[in-house]
């Protein structure tokens, strides 16, 4: 396997490299990912997923074999649960390379348990999120997180999407753009597999179509990847995270305003709903014996 085919795609700036699997044959190894994922000496993405039938890898454990599983890798070689945006650009490449139908919703596997994709026409998708936990944090709170940028140390709260956030609500958008992200912000108690930490600030909200919507916007860094234009998972967490501070009678559907434009979040039961637009932007090939000499180097 000298060369690898892939496409590179999108959710809101939030960038992957794909690589269509279905049987399992690429050795997909953590020097691979972080060679596909550097921007300068690979393609430059801030993940790698993988299209993979769920008999073909043994994360796919447990599911029917034909079941499409999004094998989802960081831009650091480590593995990740889920990716909201990451699935909605996932769902575009099944659509565009295996010719599935996904209006009436397509069910896949991921690392964080089954998601249904669903095409909503002219690009934009829905990603049913599975069902969240949100601590239960006296006051709205359950840790402390500190932030380059930000002080003193704000307090935070725990979302479970699949896979874990921390979010922060800050008072204005000057504190939220003078964050520096470039390092990881530090969650104490410590989380001890790592999390994605998402600031968050309100931004009001209106009534489109007789629902009344909140607006928020947030930055994120995320685990094994670092500042991402934008976080579906982490999207979803904000949303829930300033509804709960808000308390009864908040909105159940949330406007999230990301470094990389918009998506929208519906909260239906114990569920999330994620919707959003997803841009496959290029394809070829890539030199993988490249990536010994990356290594060496």
């Amino acid at each position: 396997m000298a060369h690898l085919r892939f496409t590179k795609g999108h959710g809101t700036e939030n960038d992957f490299v794909l690589l269509l699997d279905e049987r399992g044959e690429i050795d997909l190894t953590p020097e691979l990912v972080r060679f596909l994922c550097d921007r300068r000496a690979g393609i430059g993405a801030d993940g790698v997923i993988r299209a993979v039938r769920a008999g073909s890898l043994p994360a796919g454990a447990g599911l029917s074999d034909s079941t499409w599983f999004m094998d989802y890798w960081n831009a650091d070689g480590s593995t990740s649960e889920m990716c909201g945006n990451g699935a909605r650009v996932f769902a575009a490449f099944l659509e565009r390379e295996t010719g599935a139908d996904l209006s009436g919703g397509l069910t896949i596997g991921t690392r964080g348990g089954t998601r249904t994709l669903t095409s909503l026409g002219a690009g934009v998708f829905a990603v049913g999120m599975g069902e969240f936990r949100i601590a239960d944090a006296p006051g709205g709170f359950d840790v402390e997180v500190e932030a380059v940028g930000l002080t003193p140390a704000r307090p935070g709260l725990s979302v479970d999407l699949g896979n874990p956030h921390h979010v922060v609500a800050l008072a204005s958008v000057a504190e939220l753009e003078a964050l520096d992200l470039t390092r990881a912000p530090r969650v104490s108690p410590a989380p001890p597999a790592g999390s994605n930490v998402e600031f968050v600030v309100t931004r009001g909200g209106e009534v489109r179509e007789g629902i009344e919507r909140g607006r928020v916007r947030m930055r994120v860094h995320e685990r094994g990847s670092g500042e991402t234009r934008s976080c579906g998972t982490g999207a979803c967490a904000v949303a829930l995270a300033v509804r709960s501070w808000a308390g009864e009678g908040s909105p159940d559907v949330w406007d999230v305003e990301v470094p990389g434009g918009m998506v929208t979040v519906r909260v239906i039961g114990t569920r999330t709903v994620l919707e959003g637009p997803a841009v496959l932007v290029a394809e070829g090939e890539v030199d993988v014996s490249l990536v010994a000499a990356a290594v060496a180097a």
